[in-house]
Order: structure tokens, then C-alpha cells, then sequence
């Protein structure tokens, strides 16, 4: 027995004339949650499937309840990892040695700092 493969039974296979035909009895099909499959000269060209109906759910309030922002968060990334979201940087990080002139602003500087920050996740 073959693991991990799935067939959907509720596929309806169809000729290009007929989806031209019946567009709008397909469109019910696909409604109910069927998939249809669109061939021209018996060859599949065309899967017309639901889409996903969104989450009705809404989230609960408060999951984040009691988590704390670590202080390191704001201190600002070493050099040498700055340079590696930049795209220079020394070979700790798996790049050439380099330099990134132009970091002349420090306001600049701290914008970037604090968005690597972000991208490199909260630690």
C-alpha cells in the first residue's frame, strides 16, 4: 500500500466544449466542493477547485499575556552581524571581509540596527 497519497473522488472531468457549455452547472460543482478538471483532447489543461473559506474564528484576545520583551531586543546588533544582513561583513557570518561605508548618520544607523533586530527574531 502506497502511504502519504490522497485521492479526491470528487472529480469531475470535462471537455473544453463542454465547460464553455455548462460554465455555470461547473461553477455550482466547484461550489459544493468538487473539483473539475478542464481537458482538451482528453489531456487535463485546467483544475478548477474551491477556494479555502476564510477562518470565522476570531483570535482570543490576550495570547501574548505575560510575555515579556527582553531588554537585549534594544541593544544594538554587533557590527559584524549588521554587516551580514548588509550584505558585507566578516567570514563569522559566511561572508567576504568588507566594509559598508556610508553609515555615516547615526540615526540611520540605529533605524537599521533596530529593524535587523526585528529580522533576526526576538532573543
Amino acid at each position: 500500500m502506497v502511504k502519504g497519497m490522497t485521492y479526491n473522488l470528487d472529480i469531475k472531468k470535462v471537455n473544453i466544449a463542454e465547460a464553455k457549455t455548462h460554465f455555470l452547472r461547473y461553477l455550482d460543482i466547484v461550489e459544493n466542493g468538487e473539483t473539475v478538471v478542464v481537458s482538451r483532447r482528453n489531456v487535463p489543461i485546467a483544475e478548477v477547485h474551491p477556494v479555502p473559506k476564510p477562518c470565522v474564528e476570531e483570535r482570543p484576545v490576550g495570547i501574548d499575556r505575560g510575555r515579556i520583551v527582553p531588554a537585549s531586543f534594544f541593544e544594538p546588533l554587533p557590527d559584524d552581524l549588521l554587516d551580514a544582513f548588509e550584505g558585507g561583513g566578516g567570514s563569522e557570518w559566511g561572508h567576504s571581509s568588507g566594509s559598508t561605508s556610508g553609515r555615516t548618520a547615526s540615526a540611520h544607523a540605529g533605524i537599521r540596527r533596530v529593524n535587523c533586530r526585528i529580522a533576526a527574531g526576538f532573543r
